[in-house]
């Protein structure tokens, strides 16, 4: 060893060019070691290969966590969502019970959130932790608390989904204020031709879901009462309809019918087979153009009891001329052979004079004749009346033939508060329609209010056969479910869009004004700190059908019955939108609740305009688009409505 290296630290030994070996200082080795890994460091940075990999193996199971993990976490976010809307629903059924003592309520409370919490199978409720109380405030408490298996990141990730737990904890927390207020709904309802099919199905599914939401089955120590209001041409109040819109005129009796006619009786000796007929009585003392009448022919009986026209007369003979103007074809009938009578009609119309004691008519009044035995040729149609006596009236039948009365028969007369009412319609015609159970607007200084139909009646309603009375009527306020639901199970679809009508109905059902047509199903006085009353307006179409004097005016829109069959008058109460309108902010003014439901109508038209004034807020209008949705919103307005006030 050279004596070079003396004084330096040994540390190792190295051969060295001379061959000699020689002990390395401490820090010329440490040196070397430190390029050496500087230079190890710069090679392992120029060679990529297997990096990615590797770094991608050490993150995966970390990314499947999270990724499934968020499953889960979404899961347990639905979870939580329902089990707040089934424990508001416990709350509120346990608010409603009578009970106060806190075990009571717990079995009510507990029972109707275990019925809410069947539909979540993968939802475990934690019984031992679920509370309802009720505080010294009259609110009822409810707490409770489910597990949701965390199945995904368990099952996709062992072991890493250990590190969640199996179940992981939801809670929800409601508090109802129990001094509520009763409820009062009337339920409006859309039953036209346009919601045939599809449609009536999904608005009887979703009406009777709501009647379940609204009438809760305890009715202490607050009631839950629904009222049913189909409409399409107007409203049947059935039974009820001579108390709302006063009791019709009915009939009164016939006794008698005769032709008038007037002068001798004349004998005719011969009648020929010609055409025109040329009839032979001595002395007739006829005039051109009078109208006569003829009576038992033998022979020739195609001449008896009709009415002619005389052409041609001699001082014995006359042709016989239809009343129309047409020669009397008598070539093809069989041989006169005597005992004919013939007499000229009085003032040439060969009117008829009815005899039906206390008729009460007055002259140019319509009348309306059925049920005649022998003339049955004056049945069924409307006539003018003149020559009015106390007993007897005299009409024009325009008939060519008229057989000899026999018996029976009734005179309705038929004006306006009659059971039948006769008017001119869109093209000058004579038409008559009977009265029906339905109702139309009530109209004048009462048209937008809810004073007593004792007050100010109702319209009355005269369809005719292509808009008939609805089939469906009013149900009044009850707290039968069945019995409403086993209603609206019973609607068939029929007739145009009256739904101003429908919405003054809706109103009338919750008015204490009306109390007098159904007292054992009464309305509560307006009170709302007492009382809840709500009216609920479902249409699906434009309304098109206003009314004048009780009949469809001609102001109708397409869709609204035959033309010949509405009156040539407008609406007395105007545009059935802007009617529609005003008894809704009526009725808002009186503290009434308006919820509007517009099925599959387009938004910004003039129906669904119209529901959106009508409800009284914005979030109490609906536009359901399909049968789901209108089920939707019906279940929303009804948590509304029930809702006694969840206050958290």
């Amino acid at each position: 060893m050279g004596p070079q290296w003396a004084g330096w630290p040994w540390t190792g030994c190295v051969r060295g060019a001379d061959g000699w070996e020689r002990r390395m200082g401490l820090k010329t080795w440490i040196d070397d070691r430190a390029r050496g890994v500087r230079g190890l460091a710069r090679r392992l940075a120029g060679d990529v290969r297997g990096n990615v990999a590797m770094l991608f193996g050490l993150s995966l199971p970390v990314l499947i966590l999270m990724t499934f993990g968020g499953v889960d976490i979404h899961r347990i976010s639905t979870v939580r969502v329902n089990l707040q809307d089934a424990l508001d629903a416990a709350a509120l059924a346990a608010a409603r019970s009578p009970y106060t003592a806190e075990a009571d309520l717990q079995r009510v409370g507990l029972a109707a959130l275990k019925a809410n919490l069947q539909a979540y199978p993968n939802v475990t409720l934690e019984e031992d932790l679920t509370r309802f109380s009720l505080s010294s405030d009259d609110v009822v408490i409810a707490d409770a608390r489910v597990q949701v298996k965390t199945l995904v990141a368990n099952i996709f990730l062992p072991p890493y989904g250990q590190m969640m737990d199996d179940y992981l904890p939801v809670g929800g927390h409601s508090e109802v204020d129990r001094s509520s207020r009763n409820i009062e709904v009337a339920l409006v309802l859309d039953v036209t031709g346009s919601m045939s099919g599809q449609r009536i199905l999904d608005l009887k599914a979703a009406a009777k879901e709501l009647v379940d939401i609204i009438v809760q089955p305890v009715q202490t120590p607050y009631y839950s009462k629904l009222a049913l209001v189909p409409y399409s041409m107007g409203v049947n109040v059935g039974s009820l309809a001579n108390s709302v819109r006063g009791a019709p005129i009915g009939a009164t009796s016939i006794s008698g019918a005769v032709i008038n006619l007037t002068g001798a009786e004349m004998l005719i000796t011969s009648a020929t087979n010609a055409r025109p007929v040329v009839v032979t009585s001595a002395g007739h003392g006829f005039s051109n153009g009078d109208i006569v009448w003829i009576t038992e022919a033998s022979g020739m009986t195609q001449l008896n009891n009709k009415a002619y026209r005389v052409t041609s007369p001699t001082a014995n003979t006359f042709q016989l001329y239809t009343l129309t103007g047409s020669p009397v074809d008598g070539r093809y009938w069989g041989s006169y052979s005597g005992n004919a009578k013939v007499r000229r009609c009085q003032d040439n119309d060969c009117s008829v004079t009815i005899t039906s004691n206390g008729h009460g008519m007055a002259n140019n009044q319509y009348v309306h004749i059925t049920g005649v035995n022998g003339m049955t040729q004056i049945n069924n149609k409307t006539y003018l009346v003149g020559n009015v006596t106390p007993n007897t009236f005299t009409i024009d039948p325009n008939l060519a033939a008229l057989t000899a009365y026999v018996s029976g028969g009734q005179a309705w007369c038929a004006q306006q508060g009659c059971s039948w009412f006769a008017f001119d319609n869109m093209y000058g015609d004579l038409r008559a329609h009977p009265i029906s159970t339905c109702v139309t607007e009530r109209t004048g200084a009462d048209a937008y209010t809810d004073v007593s139909p004792s007050s100010a009646p109702v319209g009355r309603n005269y369809p005719g056969s292509s808009n008939p009375c609805l089939a469906a009527t009013i149900q009044p306020l009850s707290n039968d479910g069945a019995a409403l639901k086993s209603a609206i199970d019973s609607y068939s679809v029929q007739g145009s869009t009256a739904g101003q009508i429908g919405i003054g109905w809706g109103w009338y059902m919750v008015s204490p004004n009306f109390n007098a047509l159904w007292p054992s199903n009464a309305a509560a006085a307006y009170n709302t700190a007492q009382t809840l009353k709500a009216v609920v307006i479902m249409t699906d179409g434009e309304f098109n059908t206003p009314y004048c004097s009780g009949v469809i005016s001609r102001d109708a829109g397409a869709g609204s019955g035959n033309n010949s069959e509405k009156i040539d008058c407008v609406a007395d109460n105007g545009n059935p939108f802007d009617q529609g309108r005003a008894m809704c902010a009526a009725m808002k003014d009186r503290g009434v609740l308006v919820y509007t439901v517009g099925f599959q109508i387009t938004a910004g038209g003039d129906a669904a305009n119209m529901l959106q004034a009508c409800a009284s807020t914005p979030a109490n209008f609906y536009l359901p688009a399909d049968g789901g949705d209108l089920s939707e919103a019906f279940a929303a307005i009804g948590r509304d409505i029930t809702q006694l006030r969840i206050s958290k």
